[in-house]
């Protein structure tokens, strides 16, 4: 049965309970991450099988429900947001640790890469769209497509997963029944469930806004290199990105003050 997602990734199937996936440079690398996070005991992220008869990936098949874009607002509330934090959470502590092969290889997107924000702190899943996450009940419960794994921070692992599932965007960019929701009561929200430190919050919102900044940068370059992209461009994201950084630079005093902590009277 062939899995359809957003079309970047394609030859995708699933055969039984497992996956079976196009190998690529950076299978090995996320095979061996896959590897270390079940030994840490994080076990929402499909188990490595090794390869099949034609050369393919095969991973084990985690069942559940993957959330459409746009987002409904029953896949978009606080509870979701919590349960979201603290899977990335979890996931975040099993990674911290872990070496990278020396021969590692990390994915990439056509066009520009994002620049790295500072020194890495662990290996993270770098893309908390929708399609990755797993509900099970009106919940997430697990993460899949590792392709662009690679090492980085807990603040711009944070700054992903906000950017889908807030979603930091112009309201008149969202679905219908998301445009009304407060950003910064539930940035709060994420905040607190997935335990962020006083340091970090304080740090977040730039963050924020500058890889909303890069990511415009980078989604130009990727229209013009690659054809699924340039779709993305011209259908949503040449309008919305720009709305995006505008809204989020309007947006940030009030994000700060929400991520302040609440002091004892």
């Amino acid at each position: 049965m062939p899995l359809i997602g957003d079309g970047v990734t394609r030859g995708i199937v699933r055969i039984g309970d497992t996956v079976r996936r196009p190998m690529r440079p950076m299978t090995s690398t996320v095979q061996a991450y896959l590897r270390h996070l079940h030994a840490r005991g994080f076990t929402a992220a499909p188990i490595p099988l090794g390869t099949d008869e034609q050369g393919r990936e095969v991973l084990t098949f985690l069942p559940g429900d993957v959330p459409a874009e746009p987002l409904s607002p029953q896949c978009a509330g606080e509870d979701v947001l919590v349960a979201l934090a603290r899977l990335i959470r979890r996931l975040h502590d099993a990674a911290e640790g872990w070496e990278p092969p020396r021969d590692a290889v990390w994915g990439t997107l056509p066009g520009a890469p994002v620049p790295p924000l500072s020194v890495p702190e662990l290996v993270g899943h770098a893309d908390y769209c929708p399609g990755n996450v797993v509900f099970r009940d009106g919940l997430p419960t697990a993460l899949i497509d590792f392709d662009l794994a690679k090492p980085t921070t807990r603040l711009a692992e944070v700054g992903n997963a906000l950017r889908y599932w807030i979603p930091l965007r112009d309201p008149a960019d969202r679905a219908p029944g998301l445009r009304a929701f407060d950003a910064a009561a539930r940035i709060r929200v994420f905040a607190d469930a997935y335990g962020l430190d006083e340091d970090r919050r304080a740090r977040l919102v730039p963050v924020l806004i500058e890889r909303a900044r890069a990511s415009l940068a980078w989604a130009e370059t990727a229209a013009a290199a690659d054809p699924v992209f340039r779709r993305f461009w011209e259908n949503d994201w040449r309008h919305a990105m720009p709305r995006a950084v505008t809204w989020l630079e309007r947006e940030a005093p009030a994000i700060e003050r929400a991520l302040r902590p609440v002091r004892g009277s």
